[in-house]
């Protein structure tokens, strides 16, 4: 196993919202009377089944309590055995489940609100991405102006699978506000769940659910070129959160092979796509479905063409890899820096900014 080096930037963790009571102070009277009111029960991520294996390692599952709900499991299992210097929080609450607007904009602050008081007030190592009720662009412009102001928070945070295809117009207000802010879109795995998560329709297995994440990264990819969006925001960075890696290469040949033959189809996309992904698109090492040699993972590092593209992630509380083996082997020290430490900062230009202070009431 490559060392893991103290003080590195963790950019894919998974802080849980411990029930939905622990929201409730951070609703308005109105939505959380209408919870209540109407019996809502826990808004849960279905993308990660409670007792599926994957969805926390078995000595990272507490007695009694949900995987990574509470700061000091975190700390525990993972900010200190991985000697984390900054660890950003992607918080994958169902917010994106919900067909009402408004309850989804209600939610993605309540949950903001929880992330900023409950954890980035009590732990200075930790950063978080911005929720958005994308089921309403507007709603969650408003999200993001909202809390931008916190730098504590350095990403705003979407799933891979919604209601259209990632590049459509329809999201394109999304992604001006994040330019705008400095903000990269963290793209997760995961799902609205209003469409099929495979091409050919509803699978039997959630086997096959998760390994139908890969491809579905490859359309979204495939869709915020094509449709322009890299032309429209130049400045934008996307991350691809727990999207694995090792299909990009073969993807982006096969991309950048038909755009030169139908180009005359989509003008502005004007430069090939492999060079606007290795400018503007960064992806997180775990899952990391490598070859099982070392000289084959070379390799396909070696066809990736850049040594910016990898960010470093452990992925906690999900279960990717056992014990400390978080980087995957064949990895250089030079490498295992840039993976570490340089590609983050170059991609979330709010870590190179001061520690902010914490508040007044942290504990």
């Amino acid at each position: 196993m490559t060392d893991i080096q103290p003080g590195a930037i963790d950019c894919d963790l998974h802080p849980a919202v411990p029930n939905l009571k622990a929201l409730h102070p951070y609703l308005s009277d109105h939505w959380r009377d209408t919870i209540i009111q109407r019996g809502l029960s826990e808004l849960e991520s279905i993308a990660y089944p409670a007792n599926s294996p994957l969805t926390a390692r078995p000595d990272w599952r507490p007695q009694g309590r949900k995987p990574a709900s509470d700061l000091e499991l975190v700390r525990s299992q993972a900010l200190d055995p991985f000697k984390i210097g900054i660890g950003i929080c992607n918080c994958l609450y169902g917010v994106q489940l919900l067909f009402s607007e408004d309850l989804g904009a209600g939610f993605a602050r309540a949950v903001n609100d929880w992330m900023a008081a409950e954890w980035l007030d009590k732990e200075p190592r930790l950063r978080a991405s911005i929720v958005v009720p994308v089921q309403n662009p507007e709603m969650a412009v408003d999200e993001i102006e909202r809390v931008a102001p916190d730098k504590r928070f350095v990403q705003v945070l979407m799933l891979v699978m919604g209601d259209m295809p990632l590049g459509k117009r329809h999201y394109w207000p999304i992604y001006a506000a994040a330019e705008r802010h400095g903000l990269p879109i963290g793209i997760h795995a995961g799902s609205s769940y209003r469409h099929p998560v495979t091409p050919l329709g509803w699978p039997t297995y959630y086997t096959e659910d998760y390994a139908a994440q890969a491809t579905a990264f490859q359309q979204g990819l495939s869709s915020l070129v094509c449709e322009g969006v890299f032309t429209k925001f130049p400045s934008l960075k996307v991350v691809l959160l727990e999207s694995g890696f090792t299909w990009l290469p073969a993807h982006l040949w096969r991309l950048t092979k038909f755009w030169r033959g139908l180009r005359m189809e989509i003008p502005w996309v004007d430069r090939a796509p492999a060079d606007i992904v290795r400018s503007n698109v960064r992806l997180t090492i775990q899952p990391c479905d490598a070859p099982p040699t070392t000289e084959m993972f070379q390799r396909l590092l070696d066809h990736m063409g850049s040594d910016e593209l990898l960010l470093f992630s452990t992925d906690y509380p999900h279960w990717q890899f056992d014990g400390d083996a978080v980087l995957p082997e064949g990895l250089s020290p030079a490498l295992t820096r840039k993976i570490m430490f340089d590609n983050p900062r170059e991609t979330y230009s709010r870590l190179t900014e001061p520690v902010p202070r914490l508040s007044e009431t942290a504990q």
